[in-house]
This record gives structure tokens, sequence and C-alpha cells, in this order.
């Protein structure tokens, strides 16, 4: 394994979403439009931020999601890296990061499909949204991150 400098990795969390048939969560990005990527919840921890509360803000941030709709099935024990193509690199998050490092968990969604909102936080990220199967999600991420989310499929396969 690749020894990574946390320092330069901006802290984050990423939710696998899994509904009452084990399919996944993805939102299509409304600053991505060159492409026809998916991607599951995710988002930095703020300084300090004990990383379940930055979960939960994430998901109820990006999907609507609220804390009586969610159990936490499993979190994975590593924190997976991945580095930003060098076409983005100090371009995002201030130029202070190479990459992300990134806390995944996997949640149960107990709501129904109208409990997602897209438009529950003041600026959404999503403009889509849909349930896919787990095995699908590393051909539906940027080219960048699919080593990550084959990783985290891997970890949660049978767990949901």
């Amino acid at each position: 394994m690749t020894q990574h400098d946390p320092q330069v990795y901006r802290p984050c969390v990423g939710v696998m979403l899994v509904n009452g048939q084990g399919d996944a969560f993805v939102g299509k990005r409304i600053d991505n439009r060159e492409g026809d990527w998916w991607q599951m919840p995710q988002g930095g921890v703020d300084p300090g931020e004990d990383l379940d509360v930055a979960m939960m803000r994430e998901l109820a941030e990006e999907t609507g999601a609220r804390p009586e709709h969610l159990h936490i099935l499993h979190r994975m024990e590593d924190e997976l890296f991945y580095d930003l193509p060098d076409d983005l690199k100090g371009k995002l998050w201030g130029g202070r990061y190479v990459g992300q490092r990134q806390s995944w968990y996997l949640v149960r969604f107990t709501g129904e499909d109208g409990d997602i909102d897209l438009d529950a936080h003041e600026h959404p990220e999503f403009c889509e949204w849909k349930w896919v199967d787990p095995e699908l999600l590393p051909e539906l991420i940027v080219p960048f991150k699919k080593p990550v989310y084959e990783a985290v499929v891997a970890s949660f396969r049978g767990k949901s």
C-alpha cells in the first residue's frame, strides 16, 4: 500500500446509501456537465467534526434524508485516498489538497423515495438521482475515482 501524507489530502466522508432492495443511491453532479458521471454522497469533514456527524450532515445536505430514515450498517476501518487529475490540482479546495482521504460508510435508507429531496440544501449538488446495483458503481464514477469505488463495493459486498 502506498503511503499518503494525510495533510495534503482533504478529509472527507463518503456514503453508500442503500435501500431495502440493496440498491445504492447515486446522484448526477450539477457542476459536471462534461460526462454522464454519477456518484455516491460525499463531502468534506469540518475541522474537529466527528465523522458520524459529518456523514449525517452530508447526507442531509445532498439527499435531504433525515436521521430517522438512516441506519448505519458499517464503516470501513481504513481511509481510502485518491489523487486529483493534474488538470484539477491547484483549482479545487483553494489549491490546498492534491486529493481526498475518505472514510466510507454503508447506511440503510428506510424512508420512501419521496423522502429524498435534492433541493433540501441551499446549494444542491445533484440534479438527478437514482438507485443502482452496487456492482455498477465503479462504471458510473469519473475514472480517477474508480479504484476508490471498487474498494468500497468490495468492502461492503454482502453487508447490506
